[in-house]
């Protein structure tokens, strides 16, 4: 059960969105991104594991932050820095939502199509955790489904001649091999997050340094073999032009070869998929939200339930700032923007596992080579050089709007003699 948790909430609607983006960047050879990608989140799984299973609760990397570094401050910004990630997630999604897939069904620009889709996605959120979850149980189904009928589709059409299995080792042209592949792979992290919220639910478990690891790494492992099976059948399948001109790079493949599909059938799916991630992101945005505000970390009316008992003004909050980013943003560069918030979260881990080392628990626990957070915090390092301007200072006005929530609800309490 956990490890389809985990593989659930890694497959989503990512790589839907960013096979023509990552195309982008590194050319034919998509596949290479995806697989450094892989091996550069494996190691901040490693950190993950061995804190999930020597604290089980649920707090994720802001519990281990203030385990390791006692500073209510810092924690506070890991914490709200994993809440922007969402809502820049959702908003990346609303955007390739409203393009190439709805294209098939209706012409609305981008922009109107992805702010209506948020709209909607505060609605269903807002209706409550039991019909959200139901929904995603089943988009997540549909997605998965999706994806094996890319490869299926692909396959067929390369045995019968179609495509040209050439194109999956060609690297972008004028640009250094090794510099193409890292920063296609500053993109297709993207794809990859989400098992960091597997941390949430390791206290479920019977065994949990049994039996986290073994769901986390297999889980990661399954959905990289799913991703490079499909990076490689789409860019064989379809010319690199064609991927890197659509924001529904996937709905090329399923149009070649003997077994093409109808494109309004795989678009449906893929704007279930898009859906299914911009739900889980939102929910996840305004539940820890809603969460910090009972804490007393911010102001206080972010932590009162309607009366369907869901977070209203959390969701109302967190859909505004997603309409924000909407408007002021791209797709790649709402990307770009979650994966740089969470990089300096999983630096945050890495160098947490390494601290609580000699923080000796009663159980045992799960345990990574010393070596693999170094490197895990050398691997976000080397990610994030290949960060634009842009993208660092729409992470840091994120930050920042934490900040004033964060000094208003101070003074509010000061105020009060709390």
């Amino acid at each position: 059960m956990l490890f389809f948790f985990v593989l659930g909430d890694i497959l989503g609607g990512g790589i839907y969105a960013l096979v023509g983006a990552v195309s982008v960047e590194v050319g034919g050879a998509i596949w290479a991104a995806f697989l450094v990608a892989l091996l550069l989140a494996a190691l901040t799984a490693g950190s993950y594991a061995e804190l999930a299973t020597k604290y089980p609760q649920a707090g994720g990397a802001a519990l281990y932050s203030q385990r390791a570094f006692r500073n209510p401050l810092l924690t506070f910004l890991i914490a709200f820095a994993v809440v922007a990630s969402g809502v820049t997630s959702a908003s990346a999604l609303a955007r390739a939502f409203g393009g190439d897939y709805l294209a098939e069904f209706v012409t609305v620009p981008v922009a109107v199509a992805a702010l209506a889709f948020i709209a909607l996605v505060a609605v269903v959120n807002f209706v409550g955790i039991l019909i959200s979850v139901r929904v995603n149980v089943v988009l997540t189904l549909v997605e998965l489904g999706g994806l094996v009928l890319v490869v299926i589709v692909g396959v067929a059409a390369l045995a019968f001649g179609h495509g040209e299995p050439g194109r999956a080792v060609e690297l972008r042209e004028g640009s250094a091999p090794a510099l193409a592949i890292l920063s296609g792979a500053a993109l297709a992290f993207y794809a990859l997050i989400g098992f960091e919220d597997s941390v949430n639910i390791a206290e479920e478990t019977t065994s949990p340094e049994r039996s986290y690891p073994v769901a986390l790494f297999g889980g990661l492992a399954v959905a990289g073999v799913v991703y490079l099976v499909v990076t490689v059948v789409a860019s064989m399948a379809v010319p690199t032009g064609s991927l890197e001109s659509s924001s529904g790079a996937l709905l090329e493949v399923v149009q070649v070869g003997p077994l093409a599909i109808p494109t309004r059938v795989f678009s449906a799916i893929g704007l279930m998929a898009l859906a299914n991630g911009a739900l889980i992101n939102m929910i996840m945005a305004s539940r820890l939200l809603y969460g910090m505000a009972r804490e007393g970390v911010l102001p206080a009316a972010f932590g009162r339930l309607s009366r369907r008992g869901t977070p209203l003004r959390a969701i109302v909050f967190t859909s505004l700032i997603a309409a924000g980013l909407i408007l002021t943003g791209e797709l790649g560069a709402l990307a770009d923007t979650t994966v740089l918030l969470l990089l300096g979260v999983f630096i945050a881990v890495n160098v947490s596992a390494l601290l609580l080392r000699s923080d000796r628990v009663e159980h045992d626990h799960f345990q990574v080579p010393t070596a693999l957070p170094f490197l895990g915090i050398a691997a976000c390092l080397l990610v994030m050089t290949q960060t634009e301007v842009q993208t660092w200072l729409r992470a840091g006005a994120l930050l920042c709007l934490g900040l004033v929530l964060w000094a208003g609800q101070r003074l509010a309490a000061g105020a009060n003699g709390d």
